[in-house]
Parts: C-alpha cells; structure tokens; sequence
C-alpha cells in the first residue's frame, strides 16, 4: 500500500490536536512564553514594538516526524501489513492547522464548544491492494471536505464530525463520539476513544458492495450494500515526551464492522484492528 490507510490518515488528525494544542510544551511546564516579559509600550522603541509583533505573527507551532502502521491491506481484509507514516504537522496560527490529513480551519469558538472546517482527502483503495480485490475495480482518489462540531467537558470532548468525499467514492461519513486526553505526569499522556460511523449508500457501496460486472470478474457473490451505520470503535493512546522537543506516540485502535459492511463477501474479519507508533520532534 503506498499511502497510510484512511483510517490511519484519521487517526494522525488525533496526534496533530495532541501535538499542537500545546500538551506537548506548556501542560508539563516546559515551554517559556516569549511575551512574558513584554517590552513596556512608553519604553519601547518603536524597532523593538515591530519586531514583538513580528514574532508574535510568526510564532509557529511545528512537529514533523515518522513511523509505521500494522494494519489490514484493506478494511475488512485478515492480512496485515506495514506501511510508513510519515508526519509534519504545521500550526502558523491557533486557528490553523496544515498536516497529513488537509487543512483545518477553527471557525468558531464559545467557551466549551468549537467548529471546524476540514479539507483533506481520501486516498481511495486498489484492486491490487489484495488478491480478494482482484475484480473489484480501483476506487479513485478523492477530495474532502467536512467540518467536526466539539463540546469539551475537562479533558473529555464529545464531537460530530462530518465529511463529503468529492471523486472516488462519492460518499458521505459522520462520526460521533467521545474522546480523552489526560496528562498523568510530566512525561506521559494518556488518550482514549470510543465512536461510531454512518455511512451513505455511495460509501457503502463503493468500499463494500459488489455489483454485476464486480461479481463476474471477483467471483464473489453480488451484494447490496446500504445506507446505515458501518462500524463502531475504540481506541487508546500514549504520549510519552522524550525531552523538551522529542516524543514517542503509540495508539490501538479497534473497530467492528457492522450491517451491510459487515455482511459484505470481500470482509473477511469483522474487527478491524490498527496499531501505529509515531516518533517526533516538536519545533
């Protein structure tokens, strides 16, 4: 597979909230705030006001680093495989962020709630990602775009996020769920999730049906596959920060497919299990 899976893609929009919301730095009492110690407005030179202001504008939060996914060729599939994953996460302004999933957009804020406004993309899937997909047909590359609704309780958010393929698969996805990101000490975070996902026909039907000429070419039996929900999920996760500027994230996934996904003659394991360790640096 030359791209992560699209759930590996998913799950690195976890880590980027992670590592650049600041838990990384300032919750364990790392980082140093360059404004702290403000140049005094009547003193200032008006040099000195220039360059603040300047490095207040440019103050980006950047992480970049690499590691591997042990994951399925293919949802549903029983053969694992590994596949890099690289990572640069860039956070120019607190409003936006630009990494391996696209380009999110924080447009609106009220106390504990938030909205998003995402464009990403989804990598689609080959028939030569298995031999179970020969016949199948490739599903093309796709853009997306989606927003994702958020309401923090502490370290808990409960979210809904919502997501439009445009290409490849046609469909629409939304996920709602419950997420946690806890420090425990000064050197490790823990996470946790649980979520489950609806799917429209277009989606179905591209990732998990077969039609007339699929069946003929596969020899796996037609399947119709319907709007409904397609699986539920829950993952864990640790943080651990190296230093000042290197961490090490791991996280677990599981996920069950359910109704038609689940029904459908190319899965071949209902659970869907991901694993990924990611090493970084953060700038």
């Amino acid at each position: 597979m030359l791209f992560p899976s699209r759930k590996t893609i998913a799950r690195l929009s976890l880590l980027s909230a992670v590592s650049t919301s600041g838990l990384l730095v300032s919750d364990v009492g790392w980082a140093s705030d360059l404004f702290d110690e403000e140049v005094p407005v009547a003193t200032a030179s008006p040099r000195s006001r220039i360059d603040a202001a300047w490095d207040l504008l440019h103050d980006w939060k950047v992480v970049v680093g690499a590691g591997a996914s042990f994951q399925p060729e293919y949802e549903g599939g029983d053969k694992f495989e590994i596949s890099p994953v690289p990572y640069v996460s860039i956070q120019p302004y607190d409003w936006l962020t630009l990494d391996p999933t696209g380009i999110t957009v924080r447009a609106y804020t009220a106390g504990p709630a938030a909205f998003d406004l995402k464009v990403g993309y989804d990598t689609g899937r080959g028939e030569d990602d298995s031999p179970v997909l020969r016949g199948m047909g490739d599903i093309d590359f796709g853009a997306t775009v989606g927003g994702t609704a958020t309401y923090s309780f502490g370290p808990a958010d409960i979210f809904l996020e919502a997501e439009k393929t445009i290409g490849g698969s046609d469909g629409f996805t939304a996920t709602a769920g419950v997420s946690v990101t806890q420090p425990v000490t000064d050197r490790l975070i823990l996470g946790g999730e649980a979520s489950a996902t609806f799917a429209d026909e277009n989606y179905m039907q591209a990732y998990f049906g077969v039609d007339a000429g699929q069946s003929s070419r596969s020899g796996h039996a037609q399947h119709d596959a319907g709007a409904g929900f397609k699986s539920v999920g829950v993952s864990a996760s640790a943080t651990y920060l190296i230093n000042e500027n290197w961490f090490v994230r791991g996280e677990q996934s599981v996920d069950l497919l359910l109704g038609d996904a689940a029904d459908s003659p190319i899965v071949k394991r209902k659970v869907v299990s991901e694993s990924m360790l990611v090493l970084g640096y953060q700038f």
